[in-house]
């Protein structure tokens, strides 16, 4: 496979973006860390790195195509460097806070979800005012509404199959079911779609990178299940700076890095199989949502603070690669993954116009 100049210069963007930003804010996260300041505000962050940097590599190569949905692409990248810079300041002026209701809330905190939600409502404007033309040129639209449906439904009945496998193991299996019994745990539920709009754009962030941009590539490059099996891996280091200051310790690092990247593999290639059979981007979007959101319910602990200081062990490493081999891995082996010739994974419209490999 060889790529032109465009092409080399639209994946050196890409990696700079998704890659350098990420590593280099990891060195603000560990000065954070050691002055123990508060980092939840980097991970919704460094989601949005990956899709911007699509964005910019089509923005920066492909001026003159009229059917780029440019305001779109522009407000998601204004979007995301507001968020760097409220990350970035959260550290160097960590004492700024606000007043609210239930007590005193970081004030980059408060100024983050305000540009999320923001970012999310103005998206689906652009996206809408785009036209069905621009969106299905560039991996936007939603279609194969059955198919998705079912993706979705397999993804939530494979989820909670594993996290009930996870406490049985424990001897914990009536704890799981006993969540369910609280209020809390339905109101959760209740308000997912909701949480989903207000929130999406950081997950699209990560999907579209990855499963519309990078997979295609590599799939073409490596195989249609070599290629995915890479990505896992690149994507699960990607969260290198995440895995040693936020999910947990430094100490810790190297065991989380280990689970992430068997996680990442085991995840990609269910996301890389729903998005395959369903040509439908925001399906691997609505998966990724739901895999991050429905631990606030199944840990039991209903709080956003369960994805921090993490307890793991390299006990839990056999454990993770039979659940994630068992219950994701096998979809390598279906269909999508073996009725095409490596020369002919397609890609989509848009990318092939911007990323013709």
């Amino acid at each position: 496979m060889m790529f032109s100049k465009t092409e080399k210069r639209q994946l050196m963007i890409f990696v700079a973006i998704a890659y350098g930003i990420t590593y280099l804010l990891g060195i603000l996260m560990w000065y954070g860390s050691m002055k123990q300041v508060d980092l939840a505000l980097f991970a919704n962050a460094q989601m949005m790195y990956p899709a911007m940097g699509v964005m910019l590599a089509f923005l920066l190569t492909r001026r003159e195509d009229t059917e780029m949905p440019k305001a779109f692409f522009r407000s998601f990248t204004a979007v995301t460097i507001l968020m760097i810079v409220c990350t970035v300041l959260s550290v160097l002026m960590p004492d700024r806070m606000a007043e609210m209701p239930g007590g005193t809330v970081s004030a980059w905190l408060i100024a983050v979800n305000y540009i999320q939600i923001a970012g999310c409502i103005l998206g689906l404007i652009f996206l809408l005012i785009s036209g069905k033309k621009k969106r299905a040129a560039y991996g936007l639209g939603w279609k194969n509404w059955k198919l998705s449906a079912a993706c979705i439904f397999l993804f939530l009945g494979l989820y909670f199959l594993r996290t009930a496998i996870a406490y049985a193991a424990m001897g914990g299996l009536s704890y799981f079911f006993d969540i369910f019994k609280t209020a809390d745990a339905w109101v959760l539920l209740g308000i997912l779609p909701l949480n989903f709009l207000l929130g999406y754009i950081a997950f699209f962030g990560e999907e579209y990178g990855w499963r519309y941009y990078l997979q295609p590539i590599l799939q073409k490059k490596f195989g249609l299940k070599k290629g995915v099996l890479i990505l896992g891996v690149v994507w699960g280091l990607w969260h290198l700076p995440l895995d040693f200051f936020f999910y947990v310790t430094p100490d810790k690092g190297l065991i989380m890095t280990t689970n992430q990247i068997i996680n990442c593999v085991g995840l990609g290639i269910f996301f890389a199989y729903a998005y395959m059979k369903t040509e439908n981007i925001w399906v691997p979007v609505i998966l990724h949502f739901l895999n991050n959101n429905l631990i606030l319910v199944t840990s039991g602990q209903f709080s956003a603070d369960v994805l921090q200081n993490q307890s793991v062990s390299w006990a839990d490493i056999p454990a993770a690669l039979l659940l994630n081999g068992v219950l994701y891995g096998v979809f390598i082996l279906a269909k999508p993954f073996r009725e095409k010739k490596e020369e002919s994974v397609s890609l989509d419209a848009g990318q092939s116009k911007g990323m013709a490999v």
